[in-house]
């Protein structure tokens, strides 16, 4: 995640030291032998509705050999022991999981900071205030653009009112909510309406994710944004988030899954507060770049364990053999080993790019679906080759 209001604005949240640690004189990240990684856990494949994207490919039947209760719970105590910071519950839809309450409650007792990834729509009064009365940390609920756009996307008429009251009620409940957004053609045309809808509705936080080619997000490759738009799209975010800095409003916002996205904005600081750029190239190097493999992680709703949530078909171990942290401290496992120290294996474009110690390469999994190639170039990297050449 790249945090635009701390990069940009110098704004702070919890979340940032996840992102950039706590040590003020740290110019480097930590030794990824000494990270304990943030977890995706897809509890269920299920969903009730069918977006176009859905990296998991969720189905709206019933899904054979989930992990059961006992085993999920096993899992969270691993995760809790290992010393995971967060766990983040997704699927799927993962409140058409029963135990889902009972997860997550467990999750927080063992002291677990507990995350929902959903689409907002089965959440009722009753589902808010128990997510409230359990300990939920943060619910991440998806709008991927305004009500037209989001209904076509999500390929459910009413499927935004639905998700826009699942917002209201959490928030009533007293838990911390963000708005989720996947920009791609079909709604890049509403980022502008989106940053009107949580300035009206007071939602503290706003995460804009590049699209990603996993499940059925393989398809969109070809409506993945240009470089042009990219670029146009980053200049948008900075600017409407310098203005709800500036109006005094409390908002964060993010952007998921492309870190090309740091090395742009430090090039914007440049030009418009050098003394920015340089607090901004800092925080940048401390936090990495893309860190698959190393500060997150996925535990598939069938017990598989991945580098990331999107991918897929990449599994280096199952829950159900191994328990998560043995997987993960196996320095004999070879794809993580790879993504740890990574910059050998690179080539391209990513081989010789000047900002590789504060992009790591991209996303790996989006190199692989895009070229066959998993230490190939990322195709979602829109800076030029002038921007990238080494002095």
């Amino acid at each position: 995640m790249i945090s635009l209001s701390k990069l940009v604005c110098g704004a702070s949240q919890w979340s940032d030291g996840l992102r950039y640690g706590n040590e003020r004189d740290a110019s480097a990240p930590p030794d990824p032998a000494d990270v304990r990684p943030v977890v995706v856990f897809n509890i269920t494949r299920r969903c009730n509705l069918k977006c176009k994207h859905c990296y998991a490919a969720a189905t709206c039947g019933p899904v054979k050999g989930e992990l059961s209760t006992d085993e999920a719970l096993g899992v969270l105590d691993d995760l809790a022991a290992f010393g995971c910071p967060v766990v983040l519950f997704s699927g799927g839809e993962p409140l058409l999981r029963p135990d889902l309450p009972e997860l997550i409650a467990h999750a927080a007792d063992a002291g677990l900071r507990t995350v929902v990834s959903t689409n907002g729509t089965l959440i009722t009064e009753d589902m808010a205030g128990k997510l409230g009365e359990i300990g939920l940390h943060y619910a991440g609920i998806s709008l991927d653009g305004l009500e037209a756009t989001h209904d076509a996307f999500r390929g459910r008429k009413g499927a935004f009112a639905a998700a826009l009251a699942g917002m209201r009620r959490t928030m009533q409940a007293g838990v911390k909510v963000g708005l989720r957004m996947t920009i791609n053609n079909h709604n890049v045309a509403d980022v502008d309406g989106i940053f009107d809808l949580i300035a009206r509705e007071g939602i503290p936080r706003v995460c804009f994710y590049h699209l990603v080619y996993s499940g059925r997000g393989s398809d969109m490759r070809g409506d993945d944004l240009s470089r042009r738009q990219a670029r146009a799209t980053m200049d948008l975010l900075i600017d409407r988030t310098a203005a709800l800095h500036r109006a005094r409003r409390d908002v964060e916002v993010l952007t998921v899954d492309n870190h090309a996205d740091g090395p742009y904005v430090y090039m914007h600081l440049q030009r418009t507060d050098p003394p920015a750029a340089e607090q901004c190239m800092t925080l940048l190097k401390r936090n990495g770049g893309n860190r698959s493999g190393i500060a997150i992680g996925c535990v598939t709703a069938t017990g598989d364990v991945l580098a990331d949530q999107f991918w897929r078909g990449r599994a280096v171990g199952n829950v159900r053999e191994r328990p998560f942290s043995e997987i993960w401290s196996d320095p004999a496992q070879p794809l993580l080993a790879k993504l740890r120290d990574r910059a050998k294996h690179l080539h391209g474009r990513c081989e010789r790019c000047r900002w590789l110690d504060v992009c790591n390469g991209n996303f790996r999994a989006r190199a692989e679906a895009a070229t066959g190639d998993p230490w190939g170039d990322d195709p979602a990297c829109y800076l030029t080759d002038e921007e990238i050449a080494i002095a």
